[in-house]
C-alpha cells in the first residue's frame, strides 16, 4: 500500500520557482483507500508515544494533523504563520527553503508538560519541523514525535531535525531519493 500511496505523489517542475520539484499531495488525499491508510499509520505510531493533544502545521500539515487527532480521540492545536492567529501568540522564526517566516500558536493551545505530537505533510530541509518543534517547546509542551507522510531524502532534514532535537521520534512514510 505504501508504493500506491507514493505512486499517488505527483512532481511538479519548477513549482513555486524554477529549480524546485514540487511534491502534490493531493491525488493522494483524494484516493479514499491512499489517504485513510496514511492517516491510519500515522495514529498508530503516535498512539505508543501517547500524545494528549495533535499540532498540525499550516495548511497541508492540517490535512493529516486533525484525522489522527480524531482517531486518537485528542484536540488539535494549529501552528500557523505569522498574523492568522486572532488571540495572544508566541511566535517563533521559520526559515524555509523559500524565504524567512514566523510560525506562531495561541499561547494557550499547549500546556506545560502536554505530550505533543506534531504533524506535517513534508520533512525537507527540516527547517520548519525544527521551528514548529521550537514554538511547542518555548510552550513548555513535550514533543513526543513528529510525523510526515512525505521525507526529501536527499534534502537531509531529518538529520538536521535530530541534530537540533535529538529527544523527538521522527516517522516519515514516504521517502523520495531524488
Amino acid at each position: 500500500m505504501i508504493i500506491r500511496a507514493k505512486e499517488k505523489i505527483r512532481e511538479v517542475k519548477d513549482f513555486p520557482k524554477p529549480g524546485i520539484g514540487f511534491k502534490d499531495i493531493t491525488p493522494l488525499i483524494e484516493d479514499d483507500t491512499c489517504y485513510n491508510y496514511v492517516i491510519d499509520k500515522i495514529a498508530s505510531w503516535a498512539k505508543k508515544r501517547k500524545p494528549q493533544i495533535v499540532a498540525g502545521i499550516e495548511a497541508r500539515g492540517f490535512l493529516f494533523a486533525a484525522p489522527v487527532a480524531h482517531q486518537l480521540r485528542l484536540g488539535v492545536a494549529i501552528i500557523r504563520k505569522k498574523g492568522k492567529l486572532p488571540r495572544k501568540t508566541v511566535c517563533v522564526r521559520a526559515p524555509n527553503e523559500y524565504a524567512v517566516e514566523y510560525f506562531e500558536m495561541h499561547s494557550d493551545s499547549v500546556h506545560p508538560l502536554q505530550r505533543v505530537l506534531i504533524v506535517d505533510d513534508l520533512i525537507a530541509t527540516g527547517s520548519s519541523s525544527i521551528s514548529a518543534i521550537d514554538l511547542v517547546k518555548k510552550l513548555r509542551g513535550k514533543v513526543v514525535g513528529f510525523a510526515s507522510v512525505v521525507e526529501l531524502v536527499f534534502l537531509k532534514g531529518i538529520d538536521c531535525i535530530k541534530k537540533t532535537h535529538p529527544d523527538v521520534d521522527i516517522l516519515s512514510l514516504i521517502q523520495f531519493e531524488e
